[in-house]
């Protein structure tokens, strides 16, 4: 499962032409835990980014870290002030990162910050973390630490820089590698649907037509959203024509596995009843877990920009 080029001693998930084999990878993590598919998500991300920009010893330095015990990840989001380099000698960093997913136990986080006006990014090898979670009071996803991480006072080299400025948000990976959580997402999905199903079974209620009714339309949420996310996945990895609308079709997958996950909630919800909403049972934490990490940044930014590539665009819907 180590997403590390097989250089590195890694299986090589990083690499686009694996992108089916993470997808299932995700999904079965999803359907487990969502906690762990989001973490392991996360190191993905780190990952990939570093083998499309950083450089070898880079690579080498993180591999050598996660292959004793290290975690990577990539934190992005600022507060109102912001992460900034401030030149000096050393040059250091000043702010924090906040809603940092594994934030205490993550060593080696990719930081976003601003650097003489641009923003960068910055692989970090952590061993002091100054981390507050106790703002992270979210009704799901608790186990993944998520917090704010105070970075002030870190020495930043040029080998901590990776890539250039403006590689973050490159596109079409930065949008586009929004199928990497939505397979999550669709696991949890194809979980509920799974223990919707065996409820009905060992009630003996399969055979109620208001419940088959629900199931069949939980069943058909479930593979439209998996068929999305792994088109989405298939588009990302090849270069072939038309890939200009990787984007747009990334951001649409969002939308509809957004739509297919609130769907098969409401149904089993429905179908099981106030079982379905006691602890431990295991449709009570997913769907905790699954309606708080379904809250991705400006998802109507997303839909409406998929809708404007498709009407910019001279392709049949069928085609885009």
């Amino acid at each position: 499962m180590s997403p590390f080029p097989k250089e590195f001693g890694g299986a090589g998930l990083c690499d686009p032409a694996l992108h089916n084999e993470l997808c299932t990878i995700l999904r079965l993590l999803g359907s487990a835990d969502l906690s762990v598919a989001r973490i392991y998500e996360g190191h993905v991300n780190a990952v990939s980014l570093l083998a499309r920009y950083g450089h070898r010893d880079q690579m080498q330095a993180l591999s050598g870290h996660v292959a004793n015990g290290g975690l990577s990840a990539v934190w992005g989001a600022d507060d109102a002030e912001g992460l900034h380099v401030i030149d000096g000698n050393p040059r250091v960093l000043r702010g924090r990162k906040i809603l940092a997913s594994g934030a205490g136990f993550v060593t080696d986080p990719i930081v976003t910050a601003v650097a003489e006006g641009s923003q960068i990014m910055c692989l970090l090898h952590l061993t002091d973390q100054k981390v507050d979670l106790s703002g992270w009071t979210a009704q799901g996803m608790r186990s993944t630490a998520t917090g704010a991480i105070d970075l002030s006072g870190t020495v930043i080299s040029s080998n901590n820089v990776v890539g250039v400025a403006g590689d973050f948000m490159r596109q079409p990976h930065f949008s586009g590698g929004a199928w990497r959580f939505c397979a999550a997402h669709t696991g949890a999905i194809e979980r509920l649907v799974d223990l919707f199903r065996d409820h009905l079974v060992a009630r003996g209620r399969g055979g109620d037509p208001y419940q088959q009714e629900r199931l069949a339309q939980c069943i058909a949420s479930a593979k439209t959203a998996r068929q999305w996310v792994e088109e989405a996945a298939r588009r990302l990895s090849t270069d072939e024509p038309g890939s200009i609308n990787v984007v747009a079709f990334a951001n649409l997958t969002r939308m509809v596995t957004e739509r297919c996950a609130l769907d098969v909630m409401e149904a089993v919800q429905r179908g099981v009843g106030l079982t379905s909403f006691v602890r431990p049972h295991p449709i009570e934490r997913i769907s905790r877990d699954l309606a708080t990490y379904l809250r991705q940044p400006v998802p109507d930014l997303a839909m409406s920009d998929g809708a404007k590539a498709f009407l910019d665009s001279r392709l049949s819907v069928g085609d885009f």
